[in-house]
């Protein structure tokens, strides 16, 4: 009977992590990405990082870890009090990404914009 809960729960718990993404928050859904740097009437209000842990989910490339590491990023930035992340972008993979599933970031300058 013990291992059939062990199995129980070693399955929802594998199941979690591989659905694990951050999810966005309707604060999040108003922020928005630009490239270009915004105007003189939009004030800095700091930077940010999001991230998404890929330890059970795999691999820290895959366009899914980085959309849950852009919705913290957005997260966040609403948290802040910003609306506009300027400039994000995402650190390069290491060798070791190769070998081991670390984490999906995403940097940038949050905004509050008029």
């Amino acid at each position: 009977m013990r291992i059939k809960a062990l199995l129980g729960l070693s399955a929802a718990l594998l199941l979690a992590g591989c659905s694990s993404s951050n999810q966005l928050t309707a604060a999040g859904q108003q922020i928005k990405f630009t490239d270009t740097k915004p105007p003189a009437e939009c004030q800095l209000v700091g930077e940010v990082t999001g991230s998404q842990s890929n330890w059970l989910s795999g691999s820290g490339g895959d366009s899914s870890a980085m959309r849950g590491a852009a919705n913290d990023l957005r997260n966040k930035a609403a948290e802040m009090g910003g609306n506009v992340i300027y400039g994000a972008s995402s650190p390069s993979q290491s060798l070791l990404s190769s070998f081991a599933p670390l984490d999906s970031k995403m940097f940038g300058q949050v905004y509050k914009c008029p």
